[in-house]
This record gives structure tokens, sequence and C-alpha cells, in this order.
């Protein structure tokens, strides 16, 4: 028998598409197995569908019907849901952090924006489908109130569909900015306390006199969410067009700066 016959063979290299599946099944299975994600996520689904359904009542008792009776819908997904999906993003980088198993992730995959890619990718597709989902629960929940005293929209009324859609659109985008504060700030309290600031904080800048506090505020998350969600979106504002480009522009801008952080960093 020659060299050759009993030589091992050369282990073969996965490929690329082979080594992004597993970083991202890898990193699915780590927001699917930890049980905060859930509790989380029902925090965001009782708020928001709750929410919902009182505005609801409360408009349909009043005997008037609401300035917009599809943004009038989305109310509450101004406080604890936002807040709660943008925690699930934090968590998804800072638990690693807290818990030193960011060694072992970076020592499996080196590249530090293919795991900052994969977090994303896991998150934010969790984020996005949990977020339609309960855009059209609180939708249909409301509307069969409202309907009940002829206040109620129809799926089919013109631009309903596309306000939905974005309203779940809007919780992926705050899921994702979480998730990219947590890969800058790297610890689970601080990127918690930077989130609200970050959601809310521009808020304050409504308080400007006019046209300051327009031409300030469209460009903030919140604000250009409602825009999107708005049967009568709001004069002096951008377009519901324009506003959901400033919400993809959150995500994207905090992704890229946690892109340039986490490549330059020590663990």
């Amino acid at each position: 028998m020659s060299a050759l016959d009993i030589a091992p063979q050369a282990g073969r290299v996965p490929s690329l598409a082979v080594r992004a599946r597993d970083v991202l099944v890898s990193e699915w299975t780590k927001v699917r197995s930890v049980r905060s994600s859930y509790w989380i996520l029902l925090i965001a689904a009782v708020t928001a569908i709750g929410g919902s359904v009182i505005v609801a009542i409360a408009t349909a008792s009043s005997g008037h019907s609401p300035m917009d009776p599809l943004a009038s819908i989305f109310l509450a997904w101004l406080e604890y849901p936002v807040l709660a999906v943008g925690i699930l993003g934090v968590l998804a980088f800072t638990s690693e952090y807290s818990t030193g198993q960011i060694r072992t992730t970076l020592a499996a995959v080196p590249q530090r924006r293919a795991v900052l890619a994969a977090k994303a990718a896991a998150v934010g597709l969790l984020t996005l489908c949990f977020g339609e989902l309960l855009a059209f629960i609180s939708f249909f929940l409301s509307e069969a109130i409202l309907s009940g005293h002829h206040r109620g929209l129809s799926l089919t009324h013109p631009g309903v569909v596309g306000a939905v859609l974005a309203a779940g659109f809007t919780l992926f985008a705050i899921a994702i900015v979480g998730l990219s504060l947590g890969a800058i700030v790297r610890h689970t309290a601080g990127a918690v306390a930077a989130l609200p600031a970050v959601i809310y904080l521009p808020l304050v800048l409504l308080s400007l006199p006019a046209p300051w506090n327009d031409m300030i505020g469209r460009f903030t998350l919140l604000i250009a969410s409602s825009q999107i969600v708005s049967l009568h979106p709001k004069v002096g504002l951008l377009s519901p067009s324009f506003s959901m480009l400033v919400v993809a522009a959150w995500p994207t801008v905090s992704l890229l700066i946690a892109a340039l952080l986490i490549a330059r960093r020590d663990v």
C-alpha cells in the first residue's frame, strides 16, 4: 500500500452559504431557547392588544368618531410594546457579554460582523413576523368593537392594509435598534437605559416653537411611525412614503454604527 493510499483525506471547507446557515441557526437557537424572550413577547402582545382594545372601547362609548380611525388603534404601540421588543433586541447581544459566552461565540465565528448579521437576521425575522401578527390582531379586534357602533373600517378600505403592515414593521425596526444598542454598549443595564432615551428623548424637540418642532420631529422614529399608520397623515410632516424611509433608516444606521464598532473593539 503506497503512502498516497493511506494519507488522510483533507477535510472539506464548508461553503460560505453553509457557514452562514450554521451561524444563523445557532443565533436562532439562542433567541428561542431563552425564557425571557417568551416573556418579553407576551408583555408586548398583552400591552399592544389590550391598549388597542381599550382605545377602541373608549372611542365606541364616547359617541364620537376618532380623528384618525386607524392610527388611534395603534396608540398603545408607542409605549410598552416598543420598549419590550427593543429590550429583546438588547438582550440578544448583551446577555452573551454578561455570561461570557461571547468569547465562545467569537471563537467559533471570528468574523464579528457575521455574528452581528446573524443576530440581526434572527431577531429581525422573529419581531417582523410577531409585529405583523400583532398588528392584524389589534386591527381586527379593535375594528370589531368599532363596527358594532358603525365606526369601524374594513381591511379593504384604501390604505388600511399598508398602514397595518407598517405598524408591524415598526416593531421590527425598534428591535434592530435595540440589538444595535446592545452591540454598541455591551452592558444590559446601560443599553436598556439608553433605549428609551434613543426612542423617546427626541420627542422633547416637539416642544420647540413652530416650525422647528415639525421640521425636526419628522425625523424621529415614533413620529415617523405615526405618519405611516395614519389614514390622515399630519400636515407639516413627511409623507407616509418618506416617513417609511425614516423608520427604515433608524435600524440601518444603528446597525452600521454597531458593525463599525464591533470590528474595532476587543471582546
